[in-house]
């Protein structure tokens, strides 16, 4: 494609050299550069892009997108604009030919709901014919099938708009995406056609020197989804749902429990493996169309599965699929239930702040027949605020909690768990501390009783854990299944030991 298609409306500062080039590719990445790329240099938090114009052109760029005055051989075209990062999402999009002009775009966004929201998306969807694509925090899928994928909810803009270009080949009809605040506030999703955003909710989880300096910037970057989108839904329940109904460009819709709303849940009946509630809302109108099953349990499946009915409706989804939809949902990770073929229970689930845990806990202790033991970690290099929190709701709610690492990254995962321990000395609640997360989640196991609901809390979906000098693989769910099968071999379970430490378990 010419460079002069690519950059056409794009606000630019000055040009040097030719555009009625031949644009083979586009990266950001100097390592990446083929013959007859455009180079963006994107200044990050950790290097800057522009340091690597050499290298990128040495390796066949023959134009540079830049925001800073720097030296460009004059063989090479420069274009200065403002902001590279908000000019890589524009050229990107303008390099595949729009795609997300040519499906459905459902953007969710929020602190908490918003990997269960594209999944219950995608399968009431699914379950109505159309093929789905979706992006989030576990996986990229077109249909059943995995594609690209990283360790970022959303990824840079070049990378989505490849994807998104995937997907059209593949004649999806919708794509449903989780949008981070950070793919907002570094523009990864500038230049994307949105015809649905979503608001789920706001919580003081992203608040550190890496992420966000204040809740305000939080909330900045996440209502900037709703003067992108066509149509808005926002939990009207949440505090700062007002300030986007206010705010926002679009045309807002509300759900929610409390309030009154748009569609609203009533009659909520909770069960321990679904939950289940009726939809009062004009958009709703038989008989029929009232009662819903979702087989996740919790009240804040209830939010969930009204902002994917929302979302449904408005694309113009008959009832039967959303309910279909949403009966037989499986979101990996969250309130995930691991067979264990034995008289107590195994429940991994994402939770990973005070607010989630506090969710799923509450949510297990309604139904369970015996203690809710509770193993989970906290992650390095967060807000450590969170870990007190943790520590303090595992030690109210959880009848014995098992403190261990997640991810601690750089930190020292003894200096976590003590942060954790610090907040659960706060109540009454009894504990036990084991460094290596596969010990303890085998002392769990081992010491199980009957009845015992186990939540395994912190990473879900993750098969993954990351230490200052390595990263190894570990699935909660996998150890899990090989824990209950090494136990069961050496006839562990049934036999459980009769010490001190089991009883206070």
């Amino acid at each position: 494609m010419l460079l002069q298609r690519i950059i056409e409306g794009l606000e630019i500062e000055e040009i040097k050299g030719k555009t009625d080039i031949e644009i083979s590719n586009i990266t950001y990445d100097s390592r990446k550069a083929i013959k007859n790329s455009l180079f963006v240099c994107i200044e990050g938090s950790v290097t800057d892009g522009h340091k690597y114009i050499p290298e990128a052109i040495e390796n066949g760029a023959i134009a540079v997108l830049i925001q800073k005055n720097v030296c460009v051989p004059d063989d090479v075209t420069s274009i200065k604009i403002k902001d590279t990062r908000y000019g890589l999402a524009y050229v990107s999009s303008a390099f595949f030919d729009h795609p997300s002009e040519y499906f459905k775009l459902i953007g969710i966004t929020g602190t908490k709901g918003k990997t269960t929201i594209t999944f219950m998306v995608k399968n009431i969807l699914e379950k109505a014919g159309q093929k789905v694509g979706l992006i989030g925090t576990i996986m990229n899928m077109i249909g059943d099938k995995p594609i690209y994928s990283g360790r970022i909810t959303t990824p840079e803009s070049y990378d989505l708009q490849f994807i998104f270009s995937e997907m059209l080949k593949k004649n999806v009809s919708s794509v449903v995406m989780e949008v981070s605040s950070q793919g907002l506030k570094l523009n990864r999703v500038s230049c994307c056609d949105f015809d649905i955003g979503v608001f789920t909710n706001l919580y003081k989880d992203h608040i550190s020197p890496t992420e966000h300096d204040s809740i305000e910037d939080y909330f900045a970057a996440k209502s900037k989804l709703f003067d992108m989108c066509k149509n808005g839904l926002v939990n009207i329940d949440n505090p700062y749902s007002e300030r986007i109904l206010k705010k926002a460009s679009s045309k807002i819709y509300t759900y929610g429990i409390e309030k009154n709303c748009d569609i609203k849940a009533k009659n909520i009946i909770k069960h321990p493996d679904c939950i289940e509630f009726d939809v009062d809302s004009k958009w709703f109108n038989e008989p029929d169309e009232r009662h819903i099953k979702v087989s996740i349990p919790g009240l804040f499946t209830v939010y969930n599965a009204l902002a994917a009915i929302g979302v449904s409706y408005l694309l113009g989804i008959p009832y039967k699929f959303i309910k279909e939809g949403l009966e037989n949902v499986k979101v990996p990770g969250r309130a995930e239930i691991v067979e264990t073929n034995n008289d107590f229970t195994v429940i991994v689930d994402y939770a990973h702040t005070a607010d989630s845990l506090e969710n799923i806990l509450n949510t297990v202790k309604d139904f369970a027949s015996g203690r809710v033991v509770c193993v989970f970690g906290c992650g390095g290099n967060k807000d450590r605020g969170r870990r007190f929190g943790m520590g303090e709701v595992s030690g109210r709610i959880a009848d014995f909690t098992i403190i261990t690492t997640d991810n601690p990254r750089s930190e020292d995962p003894e200096s976590i768990i003590n942060d954790i321990e610090t907040g659960i000395k706060k109540t009454n609640g009894t504990y036990i501390k084991i460094t290596d997360r596969r010990s303890a989640i085998k002392y769990a196991v081992e010491n199980a009783k009957p009845g015992d609901i186990i939540v395994i809390a912190g990473k879900g979906h993750e098969t993954y854990q990351i230490f200052k000098d390595k990263t190894i693989h570990f699935d909660d769910r996998e150890v899990v299944r090989e824990l209950i099968d090494e136990l069961s071999n050496n006839n562990a379970i049934g036999q459980r030991r009769q010490t001190n430490a089991v009883d206070e378990l």
